[in-house]
């Protein structure tokens, strides 16, 4: 649901199916980018033209979307699916400007009247909504912290695997740039640097604009992150589960698209730099009842209620399971080690990030109980945020129906104890693997399914099954280094 600010405030705005077609035809709008969300976190779309576009349609969807050819939808035998444009997510494309184009986000349904498609992401999502209001909630609110690499450009070649396989970065603000035009930062030495260092704050100043203006997805905040050659953050205001899935979404697509148009490219990827820190996506939640913060409470010494207590217990308890989700490639796995900002080790505190669930402390009192959230650090960008939002969701709920406690907030750094300290403090581990995180979705994934469907868990597995087995049976070009003289 998008906003627009009026008089210094933001104020959310609904359309109708009418106020969309009024606004297609006011702003002279030629063609309909119809965009939905693969299982993998794939963006995709299909284009019609303004003139065809029906009331009808809007209402019954469009018969425009074979599903086998979309990854992990459905089979070929069957698979004619249904897209139904949401008249809520109406947004004009800046820069489709010779053709005017706007955008609307879609939900998956089977064709012939069979129902929702369960492998929708974006249907996933809104079954965790309904289900946090069958517990006897209202609603909860979510606010995404999603970093990104922008590099100036980017190769590699592995279409000769038998031959070898090799890839390249290069950025102006990498310390290995040839250009020597710039000020290159060292590795984990970008955080907040000042420009000319920084060399991409008119393009965040743009993606923030676009966001803000075209979309309606408020940003407060934008900076260079720890990583050298390009890291970056936008902070996205917080939002109801799905419009929150929706703008991470909206997010991806704004970056990669102002990138290009500066003769650069984005990346999700969480791990790009080798010894250097990756790129994370944390997630901060709160749930809500008689509009008030239920993880408020002013008598507590970190102002977090039992609730909210619970609600982390759940996410603590279930966290390896959870990095099957929300650590979904082989490469988020090299981003989850100590040392690069990343949390490894299962354990919540206040204010620590060396924890991978943290309640922030910055701002305090009654004023600022709106504020009060959990930050779970653990996910990165790779993730499809539909997805990651509902399975929380289901750890957390799961957590507070069970009465699960989280333990003792880990108050020291937790990357500078030792194994054995870890173990008296029952401090775990986040898996070292996809394969290792895919083995503990398997033996614990009962607690998703008051939101999941089986069928969309074990698609899940069965496909990044497939992408470890693609890095499993390739050797890496540092084992040539590390083992070539055996």
């Amino acid at each position: 649901m998008p906003y627009k600010v009026s008089h210094g405030k933001a104020i959310q705005v609904t359309y109708s199916s009418d106020e969309v077609f009024a606004r297609i035809e006011h702003e002279g709008i030629q063609f309909i980018d119809l965009q939905f969300t693969g299982l993998t976190g794939h963006f995709h779309h299909t284009t019609i033209s303004a003139n065809t576009f029906t009331p009808d349609q809007m209402k019954d969807g469009l018969p425009k979307l074979d599903g086998s050819s979309i990854v992990g939808f459905a089979t070929i035998d069957d698979s004619d699916m249904i897209l139904k444009p949401d008249p809520n997510t109406f947004a004009i494309i800046p820069w489709l400007t010779e053709n005017k184009t706007a955008r609307l986000l879609c939900d998956v349904y089977w064709g012939g009247n069979r129902g929702r498609l369960s492998r929708d992401p974006r249907g996933v999502a809104q079954n965790a909504e309904k289900y946090i209001k069958s517990q006897g909630f209202d609603f909860s609110t979510w606010g995404p912290e999603v970093e990104f690499f922008v590099f100036d450009k980017v190769h590699w070649d592995v279409l000769t695997p038998y031959k070898g396989q090799s890839y390249s970065i290069e950025s102006k603000e990498a310390p290995w740039s040839q250009t020597g035009d710039g000020y290159p930062m060292g590795l984990q030495e970008g955080y907040y640097p000042s420009t000319p260092a920084d060399t991409l704050t008119p393009y965040r100043n743009e993606c923030v604009n676009i966001l803000n203006n075209d979309f309606g997805i408020l940003c407060d905040n934008h900076h260079h992150e720890v990583a050298t050659a390009g890291q970056c953050e936008i902070d996205i205001k917080y939002d109801y589960l799905t419009n929150a899935a929706d703008a991470a979404q909206t997010y991806k697509f704004v970056i990669r698209n102002v990138a290009q148009k500066y003769g650069k490219v984005a990346t999700m990827m969480p791990k790009p730099i080798a010894m250097d820190s990756g790129s994370g996506m944390h997630v901060n939640v709160s749930l809500w009842k008689n509009n008030e913060n239920a993880f408020y409470d002013p008598d507590d010494e970190i102002e977090l209620s039992q609730l909210g207590r619970y609600f982390c217990g759940g996410i603590i308890n279930h966290a390896k399971a959870l990095s099957a989700i929300c650590n979904p490639t082989t490469n988020s796995y090299h981003r989850l080690v100590p040392g690069y900002e990343a949390p490894a080790y299962i354990a919540w505190s206040s204010g620590n990030r060396s924890a991978i669930v943290r309640v922030p402390k910055h701002l305090t009192g009654k004023k600022y109980s709106n504020l009060k959230r959990l930050e779970f650090r653990a996910p990165d960008p790779s993730s499809n945020a539909y997805l990651v939002f509902a399975a929380v969701t289901a750890a957390g709920m799961d957590g507070v129906k069970k009465k699960m406690d989280p333990g003792d907030q880990v108050r020291d750094d937790i990357f500078k104890m030792t194994k054995s300290d870890r173990a008296k403090k029952g401090i775990g581990v986040l898996p070292k693997s996809l394969g290792e995180a895919l083995d503990e979705l398997e033996s614990d994934r009962k607690f998703l399914l008051p939101i999941y469907t089986n069928d969309v868990v074990d698609k899940i597995i069965e496909l990044e099954r497939r992408d470890q087995r693609e890095i499993a049976i390739r050797p890496h070009p540092h084992e040539f280094y590390l083992y070539f003289d055996v």
